[in-house]
């Protein structure tokens, strides 16, 4: 507990990390902390970097530079994807509370070392899943551990959102399995856009506030239209310990921006949701409704509550254990279809927009459309470039890459 104001380092203070700044200098809860370190090897890409050095706070290149002369009560990590693990556990070991963004980790065994961290030096590291700190998700699940719904059945989830080529060229990881120094990143759509989509559905399911539902098979199927070493378009089933099916259809390469599109079916009612401006609607079985509210509405409200938990000794909503099964699921899908199938080249457009560059993929949306209205993969609607990946078994599973059986 924090009786003085919250000490907070900030480590990446370019991209998401940037979007921190902006809301700790606003503090529009009026928010008793301070900023007392910012950990960046290229901190001029922050485009506050002069009000930060104006506030006196000191930038380092890297953690260990900070925790050598310093400490603070909460660090917030919005590193890269291949960062995550090894700065959270940094923090943890030097007695700061973390809030990392997502995803929690690239694999499911440094995700496990995030939580091990966790119970051996009495911190927590939050995973900044902002929809899980919602009003609407934390209803809903209220809802859903208090019997309301019954029995879940089915969860599906479509999201098409086109990313141009700059999107894969912003930085040296993006779209790409490992990086130059064999650090796995996986970065593709459920573990980057849509990673937060993934989440939710095992977050909703998890048996208490601050738990998951975990996946214990996975059948994926992943497809390549632009000039990347991984995935942009993934369509998957998963099978969860709680006996729910999980559905899952992706793409950065469609035509339409259209989502997420959710369709979560329980015994006794089934939530809806279309579009990035829509709330969480219930319709129960019999015949009542509940409006949920847009669980988008305040996306920054994940840093407030995790400073208030450093302040009151509290605990954040979703932990590195709570954000697991999003990373088991994503370790299943690349072990489910390892060789990515390239789309035909018939079946790729290139369109430009002024300097924007877009790979687009012929009939994609009608094919997601069909396989969310069908509850099926493409491969067993017969989309004739579609290729049915292996049936993969996550009891157990421990380590990624993992048996691909």
């Amino acid at each position: 507990m924090a009786a003085e104001p919250v000490s907070i380092v900030l480590v990446g203070i370019g991209g998401m990390g940037a979007v921190y700044v902006d809301e700790l200098f606003n503090n529009p809860s009026g928010e008793d902390f301070t900023i007392v370190g910012a950990v960046d090897p290229a901190p001029g890409r922050c485009p506050r970097l002069a009000d930060l050095r104006a506030a006196g706070v000191p930038i380092f290149s890297d953690l260990a530079a900070f925790y050598a002369s310093r400490t603070a009560d909460l660090a917030v990590i919005s590193s890269p994807h291949h960062f995550h693990a090894s700065q959270t556990i940094a923090a943890l070991k030097s007695g700061s509370h973390v809030l990392c963004e997502k995803p929690a980790a690239g694999t499911i065994q440094e995700a496990r070392a995030m939580a091990a961290a966790e119970r051996r030096t009495g911190r927590w590291a939050a995973i900044a899943y902002q929809w899980s700190f919602s009003d609407a998700v934390q209803a809903l699940k209220a809802d859903i551990l208090g019997g309301r719904f019954g029995r879940p059945h089915r969860l599906a989830c479509l999201y098409t959102w086109p990313r141009d080529r700059a999107y894969y060229t912003r930085n040296a990881w993006a779209g790409r399995l490992r990086t130059d120094d064999g650090a796995w990143v996986l970065d593709g759509p459920a573990n980057n856009a849509f990673a937060h989509d993934l989440h939710n559905m095992f977050y909703i399911l998890g048996p208490d506030i601050r738990s998951c539902s975990f996946p214990i098979e996975i059948q994926g199927e992943l497809y390549r239209a632009n000039a990347i070493e991984n995935y942009d378009t993934a369509a998957a089933r998963i099978l969860t310990d709680g006996g729910a099916e999980v559905l899952f259809w992706v793409s950065h390469a469609s035509l339409r921006d259209r989502g997420p599109l959710l369709r979560f079916e329980f015994e006794k009612g089934t939530v809806t949701a279309d579009g990035r401006g829509s709330g969480l609607r219930a319709v129960f079985t019999d015949g009542t409704t509940r409006a949920y509210g847009n669980p988008d509405a305040a996306p920054m409200k994940k840093l407030w509550d995790v400073l208030r938990a450093v302040r009151t000794g509290g605990s954040p909503v979703c932990g590195a254990a709570a954000a697991s099964g999003q990373t088991l699921a994503v370790n299943g899908l690349q072990d489910s279809r390892p060789d990515v199938v390239e789309i035909p080249s018939p079946l790729r457009v290139v369109e430009r927009t002024g300097p924007s560059e877009w790979m687009r993929i012929r009939e994609l949306d009608e094919a997601w459309e069909r396989c969310y209205d069908e509850s099926r993969l493409p491969s067993e609607i017969g989309v004739p470039w579609a290729r049915a990946g292996r049936r993969i078994n996550l009891r157990g599973y421990r380590n990624f890459p993992g048996l691909r059986s």
